[in-house]
């Protein structure tokens, strides 16, 4: 059990959980879930995480088949630049390993920005905080649970 799913029970949110094989030889880890589960990739989102110039993380949830706009997301930020942030930092912040790094339940509490695009489904799969598990649940419960802003971050 990881804290996104321990978060989203103790809520009692909507949400379904769907595992595969992960391969670690895998060059993405979005898009080989997508695959695995049989799913379009414009539903299943990763999650980056970026670096203001205060040095503030921030949490980015874009689709695996596009990327993420650095300058979109330090516009819904408020910020003036933002960059990727240190892999070694974004684990520590969240509690979670690259590759299963879910925008739920993370270790402290950071601004988190959702794409605009998942709004346009019914429901999308973001990382259940391991590789090889993803979390099935509507782009709102996603806002609601990671306090997260919808904007247009993602290209």
């Amino acid at each position: 059990m990881t804290p996104a799913i321990e978060l989203l029970k103790k809520a009692k949110a909507e949400h379904r959980i769907h595992s595969y094989e992960h391969d670690p030889k895998a060059p993405s880890y979005g898009l080989e879930a997508a695959e695995k589960l049989d799913l379009e990739p414009s539903r299943v989102f990763k999650t980056l995480l970026a670096c203001s110039e205060k040095q503030e993380l921030l949490v980015a949830v874009v689709p695996v088949n596009g990327s993420l706009d650095l300058k979109a997301l330090a516009l819904a930020a408020g910020v003036k630049k933002a960059e990727m942030a240190d892999p070694t930092a974004a684990q520590r912040a969240t509690g979670y390993l690259l590759g299963g790094i879910s925008p739920l339940g993370q270790k402290k509490r950071l601004r988190t920005f959702i794409d605009r695009s998942a709004e346009t489904f019914a429901t999308i799969f973001v990382s259940a905080g391991r590789r090889g598990l993803e979390v099935e649940l509507s782009a709102q419960t996603l806002a609601e649970h990671s306090q997260g802003r919808f904007a247009a971050i993602g290209r």
